[in-house]
């Protein structure tokens, strides 16, 4: 990890809801914004903004999400994700999120990531997988 992950760093992407973004057992009328997409997306932003601050051969995992989606998005509409680094602990970074569609805040809470270092992860699960026998 580079010492520019510091604390306060923050990044926002923007998201258009599209149809696989929403929920359908609503009907056609009522597809909005699902929350397992919104929790992607707010993954997606963090690991964008943390990917920035790796070493060459390191990326980032998620280990922990809490989010209160707390308003309906309609299909169609933006959504806007801002991730703020609020604390690193070593490897372990844990972010402040918000989303906010065009209209209002529809998301809030946080997310924490460790960074890795791919080569050793990916020797761990080979032996995972040669544990397993699969």
């Amino acid at each position: 990890m580079k010492d520019s992950l510091v604390e306060g760093l923050s990044v926002t992407r923007k998201f258009t809801v599209d149809k696989a973004r929403t929920i359908d057992f609503m009907g056609e009328d009522l597809r909005i914004y699902a929350t397992p997409e919104l929790i992607r997306d707010i993954e997606q932003t963090c690991r964008d903004l943390l990917v920035e601050h790796c070493d060459e051969g390191e990326d980032s995992v998620g280990t922990h999400v809490s989010v209160a989606h707390t308003a309906a998005t309609p299909m169609g509409m933006d959504v806007e994700i801002t991730a703020t680094v609020a604390k690193v602990e070593g490897r372990l970074v844990t972010l402040e999120v918000v989303a906010s569609d065009n209209l209002e805040e529809c998301g809030k809470g946080k997310h924490t990531r460790f960074v890795v270092d791919m080569a050793k992860t990916g020797e761990r699960l080979a032996a995972k997988v040669a544990k397993a026998n699969v």
